[in-house]
């Protein structure tokens, strides 16, 4: 159906070209592995996190919502599997210094007066999004009616979003009847007040469940560097005093600085090959090379063994 929304991968290299085909410019995702210190440190500065979690129906909330601050961005989800790129919208229309480019700065204006469950079902008819998302659908051999989705023992996973807004911390859920507010902090310290409330929410599961993943949208980490290789050189090249006493050290902290530039491209082509691969149709490949096996008389004897393998496993 050409208004369905597919899951998609969570994953940083998926989020972070996803963003980039939203027309956004000078962030990306990175995959956070430790609420410690230095690990979010590592990667300031931090606009938001992205936390995903097995959902539990049977889990009742009751928490209040809160709609008092009319700057805080939030939309209802009206469309499965669409909770992926809304929580990635969560972040980015409530972080003015991001550059949104074009086609996000117009949705953000247009739906600005929206109540939540309107500005879900903009998000959801917005044509460019939704090609966005769906352009990390997996190929399928058939298009048929998929019932699994209905049966309730099938484990449904679910993005939300944590933002620090006007002085205050955010949990973002667009299964929610509104922004949930966390108390206040700033945005020095708003990290610290998120990890005891994601901890929480962990802890609320079996110590068997390991199934979770925490994502932060931060700024692009190419951008940084070579702004501060720039600004390394032009003191280098402007303060000869300087230069006489730390040249060496502002050396050894460009040439730092140019091979994490260096590690970050190669970590964005890793990210493309790894993009196209999930893109990529390799149902006609299959079928050819089945039907060449076939042709050759070796499928039989190949479905045999493997069925040998299954049974004997």
């Amino acid at each position: 159906m050409s208004d369905s929304w597919t899951t998609i991968e969570s994953d940083p290299g998926v989020f972070t070209e996803l963003i980039e085909s939203f027309g956004t410019k000078g962030v990306q995702v990175e995959e956070i592995y430790s609420l410690d210190k230095d690990t979010l440190a590592s990667v300031a500065p931090v606009y938001g996190l992205i936390f995903l979690f097995k959902w539990n129906q049977d889990h009742k909330d009751r928490r209040e919502v809160d709609h008092s601050n009319p700057n805080v961005f939030f939309a209802s989800q009206v469309v499965n599997n669409a909770c992926a790129t809304q929580a990635l919208l969560s972040i980015l229309l409530n972080r003015p210094e991001v550059d949104l480019g074009e086609d996000l700065n117009t949705f953000k204006q247009f739906t600005k007066d929206f109540a939540p469950d309107m500005k879900g079902l903009a998000i959801s008819n917005c044509e460019s999004i939704r090609n966005a998302h769906n352009s990390f659908s997996r190929p399928e051999p058939f298009a048929v009616e998929d019932s699994k989705s209905s049966k309730p023992s099938q484990d449904v996973y679910h993005f939300i979003s944590y933002v620090p807004i006007d002085g205050k911390l955010w949990e973002l859920d667009g299964l929610k009847a509104g922004p949930i507010n966390l108390g206040e902090c700033t945005d020095e310290n708003w990290l610290d007040k998120v990890c005891p409330v994601i901890m929480k929410r962990i802890e609320q599961y079996s110590q068997s469940e390991i199934r979770f993943n925490l994502l932060a949208l931060i700024k692009n980490k190419m951008d940084l560097y070579r702004t501060r290789i720039a600004e390394l050189e032009a003191a280098r090249g402007g303060d000869q005093s300087a230069m006489e006493v730390d040249g060496g050290g502002l050396d050894e902290e460009i040439a730092e600085l140019r091979q994490r530039v260096a590690q970050e491209e190669e970590k964005r082509a890793r990210w493309r090959d790894e993009n196209i691969r999930r893109k990529h149709n390799y149902i006609p490949f299959l079928f050819n090379f089945l039907r060449i096996l076939a042709e050759k008389k070796q499928l039989k004897a190949l479905i045999e063994k493997a069925q040998e393998l299954q049974s004997s496993s």
